[in-house]
């Protein structure tokens, strides 16, 4: 199995700005990145189409590891967070979709403006067939999470682990309450789609601000 650990990849672009050496391939393509310690900052809680491309191949059963928090931008009643996995061609720019991948995206939204578009906190999967057109797969009603949710439960690390199988089309992801990670939620691809193989992962923020820091934060 095949581990891609989010955050190493960015912490070897800190290391490679201080010793001189060359970068690992990445992109800021949109939004405003910056790094405070050792965690790195999508500051501009305006942006629409934020994202951070990563190159690392991919195929077969991977697992994505970091940890977020968020910064600001909810105020308004929207915002979001996402990943895009096994990104064929990454474009470094802002785009609706990031080529042909699979986008894993969670939304809080108080006043849909799209028909049919939940409202409040959900969770959906998307197919990204190029950079403008994207196809809903799955959605998911996560409005019970908010009887357990306040503004200070924002200022934790929310630990992320996803395990993704490019093969079989599986993917769970793990529930971030849980103190032990064993317990996740599992959902397959539509077999049509498979195998999943990809070149880039691409993070991605819809109109909030947040960092990303190493491993799971425990």
């Amino acid at each position: 199995m095949k581990r891609f650990v989010l955050f190493l990849a960015l912490v070897l672009v800190v290391a490679s700005l201080f010793a001189q050496v060359p970068l690992p391939e990445h992109q800021f393509a949109a939004g405003q990145w910056s790094w405070f310690g050792t965690r790195l900052y999508q500051n501009d809680a305006n942006a629409r189409l934020a994202k951070l491309n990563l190159r690392a191949a991919q195929s077969g059963p991977m697992i994505y590891e970091f940890n977020v928090r968020y910064e600001n931008g909810l105020q308004d009643g929207h915002g979001g967070l996402g990943l895009h996995l096994f990104v064929d061609n990454a474009l470094n720019a802002p785009s609706w979709g990031a080529g042909r991948s699979i986008l894993l995206w969670l939304n809080y939204d108080e006043n849909p403006v799209s028909p049919g578009f939940p409202r409040g906190f959900t969770a959906q999967v998307y197919r990204s067939f190029n950079n403008s057109y994207m196809e809903l797969l799955e959605s998911f009603d996560l409005n019970w999470a908010l009887d357990f949710l306040t503004w200070d439960d924002l200022n934790y690390l929310v630990p992320v682990r996803i395990w993704a199988n490019g093969d079989t089309g599986e993917v769970r992801v793990f529930d971030p309450t849980d103190p032990f990670m064993s317990f996740y939620w599992f959902f397959y691809i539509n077999q049509r789609l498979l195998p999943l193989r990809g070149n880039w992962v691409a993070f991605r923020t819809n109109g909030i601000g947040l960092s990303i820091g190493e491993g799971l934060g425990f």
